[in-house]
């Protein structure tokens, strides 16, 4: 039997309160042999550094299904995950989010000056320099307007936080004054998926983060499920294999990681 080393993702690191309107989370990865990347609803700047010391500065954008992979030729040694906060994309790239959903692309390529900004200034500079730096190429840029401010407060909706089960799209939408349908649009601008689906991917994800602390019909009641079934269906089609299977490490066969997109 062959054995592989996970990559590893230290807990967050803290954004600064002047990059919040910018970026929502930074994380750091360690290299390994193998890795299982969950759906993700954020579209992120990724600084990645080969075992050779090469770097890349990519935009990797939201994904609607789990993918697994493993090390290529070049393998990896570390990377910084840069997760945009929603709406984010088209000021900072220049392109809607929907228009980055399952893609891999160099940043350099969008179309944007903050863009090749952004990846000049990644060929160098360490984490802790890079997010210096950071503030001085968006400090510049206006902060959301209502409809940015609008999107985010539908985000938080429906998100789960601090135990609270998203809240129902119809109910968001009222309770916003605005229509499903402009609700939908957006999303689809700022995030790049549906209201829906996007609850559906957070509510993965919270299972995949409380799941190691929890009973499955709990873990299946506080994530707003109908019941553990419901909880299992879902996680199936997201992550490839159910709940059990994915915690004991039987996982869908994985493959080499994609090559970059063009726009």
């Amino acid at each position: 039997m062959t054995t592989t080393t996970p990559a590893e993702t230290a807990p967050p690191l803290p954004v600064p309160g002047a990059l919040r309107p910018w970026i929502s989370e930074i994380a750091t990865v360690t290299g390994g042999e193998s890795v299982a990347h969950a759906p993700d609803t954020s579209t992120k700047l990724v600084v990645r550094v080969g075992e050779d010391g090469r770097r890349d500065a990519l935009v990797v954008g939201p994904r609607t299904r789990a993918s697994y992979h493993r090390a290529g030729a070049e393998r990896l040694a570390s990377c910084v995950q840069l997760h945009l906060a929603p709406g984010a994309a088209r000021p900072l790239l220049g392109v809607a989010a929907a228009e980055l959903v399952g893609r891999v692309v160099p940043l350099g390529e969008l179309p944007t000056p903050t863009a090749r900004q952004l990846s000049y200034d990644t060929r160098d500079l360490e984490t802790d320099a890079l997010i210096d730096r950071l503030w001085d190429t968006l400090g510049g840029l206006p902060l959301p307007d209502s409809r940015g401010r609008l999107l985010r407060a539908a985000v938080d909706a429906l998100s789960m936080r601090g135990g609270r089960p998203p809240a129902q799209v119809r109910d968001v939408a009222r309770e916003l004054a605005v229509s499903e349908r402009q609700l939908r649009n957006l999303f689809a601008e700022g995030v790049g998926l549906s209201p829906k689906h996007y609850a559906r991917i957070d509510r993965v994800r919270a299972v995949l983060a409380q799941a190691p602390t929890a009973k499955w019909a709990d873990l299946a009641a506080t994530a707003g499920y109908y019941d553990q079934a419901h909880m299992t269906s879902d996680f199936r089609t997201l992550m490839g294999v159910p709940p059990r299977s994915f915690f004991t490490g039987r996982l869908p066969e994985a493959r080499p990681c994609q090559a970059f997109d063009r726009l």
